[in-house]
């Protein structure tokens, strides 16, 4: 089985992903966890992607798809999450393009959906709940910068939402749920 999570910084999507590993054996495919393992790897593409980083520039979409290639190549589990990629639609085709190479399909897109005043009230008061008992904080979990973030995720990734609802692999969940709610809902999903 594979899925996409959809949402905006800050919506549960790594919580969600963590859950469906432990529950169903899955592999979190985290573009962010990728290029950082593939930069201290040492093979081909390892020093590809440390040399763009280390240059200050971005992976191209090619390299991030080869990684997942190798991903997809190398181990099967009990399918994929994929989070935090596709990010834009060129990267949704490419990942389509992508499996069906391989013989496999998205099984659902799951979108977790959010009221963005409610979400960074969320993660700042989360935030000064941390560092006021002295745990480690983002340094962007403030509203000013979520508000950033928010709008870079609206304008690069929002489409993505139409985009695989006119396919019909979209399902949507309230984000802002309890943890184990949203779990429950994305079971239900998943069958």
């Amino acid at each position: 089985m594979n899925i996409i999570l959809l949402g905006p910084p800050g919506a549960g999507k790594g919580t969600q992903a963590g859950r469906l590993v432990e529950e169903r054996g899955m592999i979190q495919l985290s573009t962010g966890d990728m290029l950082r393992a593939a930069r201290t790897s040492g093979t081909e593409m390892g020093n590809k992607v440390a040399a763009i980083m280390d240059a200050g520039e971005l992976v191209t979409d090619e390299i991030v798809i080869g990684l997942i290639e190798e991903k997809l190549e190398g181990e099967q589990g009990g399918g994929f999450i994929f989070d935090g990629f596709p990010r834009t639609l060129a990267q949704a085709d490419a990942l389509g393009a992508l499996l069906e190479r391989h013989g496999q399909s998205l099984d659902a897109v799951i979108e977790l959906q959010v009221n963005d005043d409610v979400l960074i009230d969320r993660i700042v008061n989360r935030a000064e709940e941390a560092r006021a008992a002295g745990q480690p904080v983002r340094a962007d979990d403030n509203a000013e910068s979520l508000k950033v973030r928010l709008m870079e995720y609206y304008k690069k990734t929002s489409p993505l939402i139409g985009y695989y609802y006119a396919k019909g692999d979209l399902r949507t969940v309230d984000g802002l749920g309890e943890i184990d709610a949203v779990a429950a809902a994305i079971r239900e999903i998943l069958g």
